[in-house]
């Protein structure tokens, strides 16, 4: 981004687009930061050349401009706090250079990551094109980070029901994995995929009906700021529907015992986001453990000592101390995935303290 386009997308959450067409929604700055030895030797060149890892040129920044990265203030505006441990922060920005560079991005070569996964990393186009080969007339897209569970495939497959009861004849589930930087505690994105591909082989979701692509965004864990992000990239993606639920990229705060935002904001805040008036938000329905049932459900208050809450983290410790969740949780195949990863770790783990 240029300055004029950062400094929209930090104070106003979306860009105007040119000509008085109105603007597209943008609460995420997408920027490069570089430091005083890289901007002194850029000095006054038009055009700047973007290397991957191994030093093969990707794309050319045409027209450059560069501009101040005042990082307080990007902390401020994104997260609502600059209190320490912010993961994304400490990542990606404290430690980035005093400068950021925009101008117009010419692509030579898309991004491969050669790690195996590169066939999931569809384009927007890309994307829109499968849909089109499917014969959608309904897209619906579901965000996430962690492995899926049964409650997850609950509410997509719930969804799906209401999509045909609303008079859709082929709804598309976009199952679209965060691919990029997550926090230390989540699950890897390899052993992610693994775990979905489970859930589809062992029929939890339909394969027919259901499309898996890796989003490659980082996870910023900024609440309602980046849940419009989440949003509009689906927009580009194709999709119509949009899965939200209680705190949509929402943490803990970092210093305090406290959810760092309000959990109903994120749904709130996309109801009312500029930009985003195409997309249907489809809320969610808290679904956890049926004790009764034996089985995911929908959570009934009627009967609320009835159901049981399987937390993330809660997930995690069951899979690294080996002890089986409740049968109908998440499919043996998806689990044994997860159970394997864990059991790697504490193999590493112990080789480590031996040395």
């Amino acid at each position: 981004m240029r300055e004029h386009e950062y400094l929209q997308s930090l104070h106003f959450n979306c860009i105007r687009l040119p000509d008085g067409a109105g603007v597209v929604n943008m609460s995420l700055p997408i920027v490069l930061a570089i430091g005083d030895r890289e901007k002194e030797e850029i000095g006054a060149s038009p055009d700047v050349a973007l290397q991957g890892p191994d030093g093969a040129v990707l794309a050319i920044l045409r027209r450059v401009e560069i501009y101040p990265h005042n990082k307080e203030e990007r902390i401020a505006r994104t997260w609502g706090t600059t209190a320490p441990g912010l993961p994304y922060v400490d990542e990606a920005i404290a430690q980035a250079g005093n400068w950021l560079i925009g101008g117009d991005l010419e692509v030579i070569e898309p991004i491969k990551y050669n790690d195996g996964l590169d066939h999931y990393r569809l384009s927007p186009q890309q994307l829109r094109n499968e849909f089109d080969k499917r014969g959608a007339d309904a897209v619906f897209a579901f965000q996430l980070r962690n492995p899926v569970h049964n409650g997850h495939a609950l509410l997509m497959n719930d969804t799906r029901r209401r999509l045909l009861e609303m008079g859709f004849k082929n709804p598309i589930l976009l199952l679209h994995p965060l691919g990029g930087f997550t926090k230390a505690d989540d699950v890897p994105l390899p052993v992610r995929m693994e775990q979905h591909s489970k859930v589809l082989e062992d029929g939890v979701l339909d394969p027919e009906t259901t499309i898996v692509s890796i989003f490659p965004s980082p996870m910023h864990y900024a609440g309602p700021t980046e849940v419009q992000w989440h949003a509009k990239a689906r927009i580009n993606a194709g999709a119509n529907f949009y899965i939200v639920g209680r705190d949509p990229a929402g943490m803990g705060h970092p210093t305090e015992k406290r959810d760092l935002y309000n959990p109903d904001h994120g749904k709130k805040v996309l109801s009312m986001a500029p930009g985003l008036e195409k997309l249907n938000i489809l809320p969610f329905k808290v679904a956890a453990y049926d004790t009764v049932a034996k089985q995911m459900a929908f959570f009934d208050p009627s009967r609320s000592k009835d159901f049981l809450f399987i937390s993330g983290t809660k997930m995690r410790a069951f899979a690294k101390s080996g002890e089986n969740p409740p049968d109908g949780f998440m499919c043996p195949g998806g689990w044994k995935v997860l159970v394997d990863y864990y059991n790697s770790l504490q193999t590493e783990e112990a080789a480590v303290a031996t040395v």
